[in-house]
């Protein structure tokens, strides 16, 4: 008889609740693995299901390899990579959809429900938002529950199996939270892995062409957040110094990678009073660091540094949200001594490139006075001609800043911080641009900053000899609004469209402020958890400068404190029922009768056997019957117990 490949149909009950639960486990990545790849899943699941149902065979071995090649393969095409979480996610789900294809037992569903543990788990490793806990809770519980259903499913109600998963997971959430307090923290996760790079990722690039900004402008992403301890700086000082840009070829302006500068620091006279804040930063894959202009002070535990130009960078990209403090001062100066090399070549323009603004700038810089009174000049052009802020400027083509200053004289801050740097150069003027942000939306909730890639700005410095580096910013010239309100500024206006609604909600507006003050505070309190926060915990404890060594016995004391506590709970629960005094008073009867009752013996078919085998036990023995029969099937009574419990005892004593 050949050996049947298929199915019997007895997977049937539990098949659904594997299903679910890998379902559910890959819901979280979807907006993350290609198209093709839940395609894959969805007909596996789709076939295995029919498999099980119809009692059809599974597919053969030879299809499952050619389809595990391709899939390995479509895995390598689309991240150019196997390792990563996006690889390692797609990866995994693949494997789960042809693993089903070849489920044929329990115990394969068994491997089925692990992969599905891994795919909720890995889910926090690209991020861990506020909802990260719960579904990761409802998560386990459903693949727990779903394995009961698996093992027990016909002894045990749904509703039972739920609540057989929940105390087990109630049973381990001591556990969970002693390890998360003491467990030995590392500055750096011990358990990240590189982000994928499948999808595109805002944030300021290292180089600018018209047009650029216009993307981050229109996104409503958070870029960081920002406590300040003391008073919010007005919109006019918020000028987020980003990277520095100073090459220029006649249509994009390109700055240097970052590298510590020793001399950077010493170049800058500090003036007036310092502002301290802490940014949350979320991840850029960059390693451009964002602070208020212009940085004095900064975390050095996160391997921050001050490039060439005053920029500040990281030595690792920020592949991660991560915290920093910085003390700024919002009133300096900036290189008073330029060397003439210096001069030079923050005043190089390339030949034969926008030549009409070249032109332009010798005339009315031969008009003016001083270079000052040229600067102003400009400004003056901006506000009072026809310029235009616009995020949706047209098109421009060859010498963009010809077509931009004589043409089209419509653009947003990319476009008007380039003219603006040409007409300097070509007048003489050592001109650079400065990319960041501008701005911030106060969040009223948790009173902190929230600046937003709506918030992408670009400026200019430009050089004097008495002033040395001084901001100048010729979109406040054209739209003095996007300074004074921000870009993000007015997201109460857009919050109605953001939620579908043609009018502004204060309603809508109120529950995302919100909302992002409660995932302020899970970063701040939970993601944020690091060496610090646990050593200051550890402090308020009553442990003073804890180490690795006192923090690790410490968790292994909690862990079997906590361990025996369970058990004793668990010992209580189960432990065997009290006996049966009625019992215990017949057993000692018939110990003192000195014959045992055969195995399924009644207590009459007893007496009449002890009667025929010791005949002068016959009256007592008949009492101890009577009062045994009357205390196990007649009224629930206290007498009667306590009459059989007199008569035995007297009995014992008699015999001994």
């Amino acid at each position: 008889m050949s050996k049947r490949i298929g199915t019997d149909g007895s997977l049937l009950h539990s098949l659904p609740w594997t299903l679910g639960a890998l379902a559910f486990s890959v819901v979280p990545h979807l907006q993350f693995l290609p198209i093709w790849v839940t395609a894959i899943f969805l007909a596996c699941s789709a076939w295995r299901w029919q498999v099980e149902r119809k009692r059809w065979r599974l597919p053969p071995t030879w299809i499952r390899i050619v389809l595990s090649l391709l899939c390995f393969i479509g895995v390598l095409a689309s991240y150019e990579s196997v390792s990563g979480v996006g690889p390692g996610s797609a990866l995994l789900a693949v494997m789960a959809a042809l693993k089903l294809l070849e489920t044929k037992e329990r115990r394969d569903q068994f491997v089925l429900l692990f992969i599905s543990i891994f795919l909720i788990m890995s889910s926090l490793l690209r991020e861990q938002y506020l909802w990260s806990l719960p579904y990761l809770m409802s998560g386990v519980l459903f693949t727990m529950t779903a394995w009961l259903r698996m093992a027990d499913a016909r002894k045990m109600s749904v509703v039972q199996s739920l609540r057989t998963g929940g105390r087990l997971m109630a049973y381990s959430v001591p556990l969970m939270i002693a390890m998360w307090i003491f467990f030995p923290r590392i500055a750096t996760p011990f358990w990240a892995v590189p982000i994928d790079t499948s999808g595109a990722t805002s944030g300021l690039s290292d180089q600018m062409s018209p047009g650029d900004i216009s993307s981050l402008s229109l996104s409503d992403a958070v870029a960081f957040r920002v406590n300040f301890p003391g008073a919010i700086p007005p919109p006019q000082q918020r000028y987020w110094r980003g990277l520095v840009l100073h090459r220029f070829n006649g249509r994009t302006w390109t700055g240097n990678d970052p590298s510590f500068d020793t001399r950077a620091r010493d170049d800058v006279d500090y003036l007036g009073e310092s502002v301290k804040y802490q940014i949350t930063m979320e991840p850029t894959r960059q390693h451009w660091i964002l602070a208020l202009d212009m940085p004095s002070e900064w975390d050095r535990n996160q391997r921050i540094f001050m490039a060439s130009q005053q920029q500040l960078a990281r030595m690792q990209p920020v592949d991660q949200r991560i915290t920093y403090s910085v003390t700024s001062h919002p009133s300096y100066r900036l290189n008073n001594q330029l060397s003439r090399f210096s001069s030079d070549y923050y005043t190089q323009l390339p030949g034969n490139s926008n030549p009409q603004s070249v032109e332009l700038a010798r005339e009315m810089r031969a008009s003016a006075d001083s270079s000052e009174t040229y600067i102003n000049q400009v400004l003056r052009k901006f506000h009072q001609e026809e310029y235009f802020y616009t995020l949706q400027p047209p098109p421009l083509g060859n010498d963009p800043v010809d077509r931009f200053l004589f043409d089209t004289r419509q653009g947003f801050c990319e476009h008007y911080a380039s003219a603006f740097a040409v007409l300097m150069r070509a007048a003489g003027i050592p001109a650079r641009v400065v990319l960041g942000y501008q701005g911030g939306e106060i969040n009223p909730m948790g009173r902190y900053l929230i600046v937003r890639q709506a918030d992408a700005h670009a400026w200019n410095e430009v050089w004097l000899p008495e002033r040395g580096w001084f901001r100048v910013d010729p979109t406040a010239a054209v739209a003095p609004q996007r300074i004074d309100e921000g870009r993000s500024g007015a997201m109460f206006d857009g919050i109605g469209a953001s939620w579908g609604l043609d009018a502004p909600s204060e309603f809508l507006y109120q529950i995302t402020m919100t909302w992002d003050a409660l995932n302020t505070k899970w970063n701040e309190w939970i993601l944020a958890y690091g060496p610090d926060n646990q050593s200051k915990f550890m402090e308020w404890l009553g442990m003073d400068d804890p180490d690795w060594q006192k923090m690790m016995l410490t968790l292994v004391a909690l862990v079997i404190l906590l361990i025996l506590i369970i058990s004793v709970l668990l010992i209580m629960r189960y432990r065997p029922p009290p006996k049966d005094e009625i019992a215990r008073l017949y057993r000692k009867f018939t110990v003192a009768a000195g014959v045992d009752p055969a195995i399924g013996e009644t207590p009459l078919s007893y007496f009449a056997r002890l009667t025929k085998e010791i005949p002068e036990l016959a009256g007592a023995a008949d009492d101890i019957t009577s009062l045994y029969l009357d205390a196990r099937y007649g009224p629930s009574e206290m007498a009667s117990v306590k009459a059989l419990q007199s008569a035995v005892t007297g009995f014992a004593r008699q015999r001994h």
